[in-house]
């Protein structure tokens, strides 16, 4: 199995919306549950998921490793 991605604040980012790619930073990992705009997730230490800022509106979002690429 491969090693999943990881990120840290700051990290330029991109991800693919309905609306397009869009790019931003990382903001900070999530190891528990969180939430950001409308949306819970259910992060662990063993399945992180991570805090994004999106650079054209400056909402926050959560995504999953696999979600996100180095922009």
């Amino acid at each position: 199995m491969s090693e999943k991605k990881s990120f840290k604040a700051g990290d330029e980012v991109k991800w693919d919306t309905p609306q397009g790619e869009t790019h931003g930073k990382v903001v900070k990992k999530e190891t528990g549950t969180a939430k950001a705009g409308g949306h819970t997730a259910k992060a662990s230490k063993e399945d992180p998921q991570y805090r994004v800022k999106s650079d054209k509106s400056g909402k926050e979002a959560i995504h999953k490793p696999e979600e996100l690429k180095k922009a």
